[in-house]
């Protein structure tokens, strides 16, 4: 199967699971599950590509053992990610940007975290970048245990199956087969979609803020009815 590069090839779904296996896609939802390096990883187009690719007869393993390990990997990753933001605590938002590491991506995880509680868990699965800081951030608040594994759990299963087995299922369509370099584009856009209008929301706020704040400071100020007026005020 030849699909589209959708960036450099060592992230092209196609050739890691070619050159990796199964194996590398279990660490890889590990990965971008709950580390903080695993944030760029492609995972939902790996995971549709990993269904198809069990529905043709090009990954020899068959399709419930791979579904157990993926939601397995997913929901192992998230418990990690878990027990690191709960002994990191705050210090994480202190922590200096770099190469891998960017300040906003904990902000955007928090505030998402902030805005949808514990369903957050099973929501952010489906949204790139947010799904590998949102358990971080859960653990950080020190989310009830019991409550993080029933999303957890509930979350792995939706994404991780439900992605796979999408891509299972649409396999069998002679027309997503000839075009799957198409469907691989069109589920990066799909799934980018959340991030890009929080990002357009959040700028759209910012500069009303900073608006408000400009007006607030260039309007003159209110007259006190009952301080003096005119030079004729003081005798």
């Amino acid at each position: 199967m030849n699909t589209l590069a959708l960036g450099p090839s060592w992230l092209d779904p196609d050739y890691l699971i070619q050159t990796f296996g199964l194996i590398g896609v279990l660490v890889i939802v590990f990965a971008e599950s709950g580390l903080l390096i695993g944030f760029f990883l492609p995972g939902d187009s790996l995971l549709f590509t990993t269904g198809l690719l069990v529905t043709t007869g090009k990954l020899d393993t068959p399709l419930w053992l791979v579904c157990t390990l993926v939601v397995a990997a997913a929901i192992v990753g998230d418990q990690v990610g878990y027990l690191f933001g709960r002994k990191v605590g705050p210090s994480l938002f202190k922590r200096p940007d770099s190469k891998l590491f960017k300040q906003e991506n904990v902000e955007k995880a928090h505030e998402f975290f902030e805005k949808h509680g514990p369903k957050s868990l099973i929501l952010a699965r489906f949204v790139p970048i947010v799904r590998t800081f949102t358990p971080i951030i859960a653990g950080v608040s020190r989310m009830n245990y019991r409550s993080f594994i029933t999303f957890n759990v509930i979350g792995g299963v939706l994404w991780g199956a439900g992605v796979t087995l999408l891509g299972a299922s649409l396999g069998k369509i002679d027309f997503v087969h000839k075009h799957i370099e198409l469907i691989l584009v069109g589920i990066v856009l799909i799934s980018v979609i959340p991030v890009a209008i929080e990002l357009l929301r959040a700028r759209s706020q910012s500069k009303k803020a900073a608006a408000e704040d400009e007006s607030d400071h260039d309007a003159p100020g209110t007259p006190n009815p009952g301080a003096p007026r005119g030079r004729h005020a003081k005798r």
